[in-house]
């Protein structure tokens, strides 16, 4: 495959496209799976989501950072153009950090996964890239608001 949700037809050499619901099926099943490393997961906000557009995403907040102990939830749209447009992503949990706006919805321009969207990209991939940014230099140390809070 040319990268999870692309792939190539078999025997003509032509490209053939994984359509949206086998795609976020797909990102479904590896989600229910635990398929992130243990400090991220991601699922259907409601199970009867047959358009399977509104998820559910969680951030352990990464060690040694003013992020350390905190799970930060999130809500992810993933449109009708999904995935090759990238999804909309709100935090739940209160949070300060650049590219996260005063009601926590995330910038997709000041965020690399989501400014440089490919189809390739899943939900997976944009909550490891928020959480890696939680980490960075910039954003390691800033201070958060009380634990618990919410926009």
């Amino acid at each position: 495959m040319a990268g999870k949700g692309a792939g190539i037809g078999q025997g003509s050499g032509s490209q053939y496209v994984v359509p949206r619901n086998f795609r976020l099926l797909e990102e479904l099943e590896e989600g229910q799976k635990g398929g992130g490393d243990g400090t991220i997961s991601w699922g259907l906000e409601k199970a009867d989501d047959m358009k399977l557009e509104l998820w559910n995403g969680s951030i352990m907040g990464p060690p040694r950072t003013s992020h350390e102990n905190r799970i930060y939830s999130l809500r992810i749209v993933c449109g009708s153009n999904y995935p090759d447009d990238p999804p909309d992503v709100w935090f739940i949990s209160k949070i300060h950090m650049p590219g996260v706006n005063e009601q926590g919805r995330v910038e997709k321009n000041d965020i690399p996964t989501l400014k440089q969207w490919q189809r390739c990209y899943t939900i997976k991939t944009v909550l490891m890239d928020l959480r890696r940014l939680m980490e960075s230099k910039t954003n390691r140390k800033t201070a958060q608001p009380p634990e618990g809070t919410t926009y």
